[in-house]
């Protein structure tokens, strides 16, 4: 990497952690970048995994800081979905860079929908079966092993719905990417798929700013939280029809 490029890798980074925080889809702002400082396919997603794991790690510890302790509401929904992230880590670690490539363009699809959903405000919880819960997370653990890229959105959106307001939604998912990162990582160290400067480089910049963005979260609630999620909705859908 040159000074230049880990410049840039790193305040991309602090921008896609506080986006993160906030919201979902900082991945696709970090991949390319990647891509730019010249890692790219498996090795840059697997790098980028390394940054994700430290950035929901400072991102939970706001949050938790800052009185929204979602741990123990979080097991339930963090096992299946660490599960799931070992299997889809596994999975995806295998494949050559040809076919991931049409595997991510591939469930681009679907995840435009859910991000298209529009989440409800101001709602009563309301409980899912646990059967339902399993199920649900458990699919959500297998792509976010596997792909990573949108995920947090995702959380969000599928937490919104279930009843969580969005700063508790946006701190819980911080958790279940943090335990899905955790298991995914180390199946992508086995492989020799990170890169580990820049993923140094790029996990300062998004743990510097997965924490602040929390501490924004927390101090400015959803008045603050909406617009972000907003704007990465429509950046997400702008990448899957292919604007960008």
């Amino acid at each position: 990497m040159t000074v230049f490029e880990a410049t840039l890798v790193f305040f991309g980074g602090l921008i896609a952690g506080g986006i993160n925080s906030m919201a979902g889809g900082g991945s696709l702002l970090t991949v390319p970048l990647l891509d730019v400082a010249g890692v790219t396919g498996l090795l840059a997603n697997g790098t980028n995994r390394v940054a994700v794991l430290f950035s929901n790690g400072t991102s939970a510890y706001s949050y938790a800081k800052r009185g929204v302790d979602v741990w123990r509401r979080s097991i339930p929904v963090v096992i299946p979905s660490v599960v799931g992230g070992l299997v889809g880590a596994t999975l995806i670690s295998n494949l050559d860079d040809a076919a991931f490539k049409k595997l991510f363009g591939v469930l681009m699809i679907p995840l435009l929908a859910m991000a298209l959903w529009k989440p409800r405000a101001k709602t009563a919880p309301e409980p899912w079966p646990a059967s339902i819960v399993v199920v649900v997370f458990f699919l959500v653990g297998i792509y976010a092993g596997a792909i990573q890229a949108g995920v947090g959105l995702f959380l969000v959106l599928l937490l919104a719905r279930a009843g969580y307001d969005l700063v508790e939604a946006n701190a819980l998912k911080t958790i279940v990417i943090l335990g899905v990162s955790a298991t995914a990582v180390p199946v992508f160290v086995a492989k020799g798929q990170v890169s580990w400067l820049p993923a140094v480089v790029l996990a300062a910049g998004m743990g510097l700013g997965g924490y602040v963005g929390a501490k924004f979260a927390v101090e400015g609630g959803e008045r603050v939280i909406r617009p972000v999620l907003v704007v990465s909705v429509v950046a997400l859908a702008g990448r899957m029809v292919g604007l960008y």
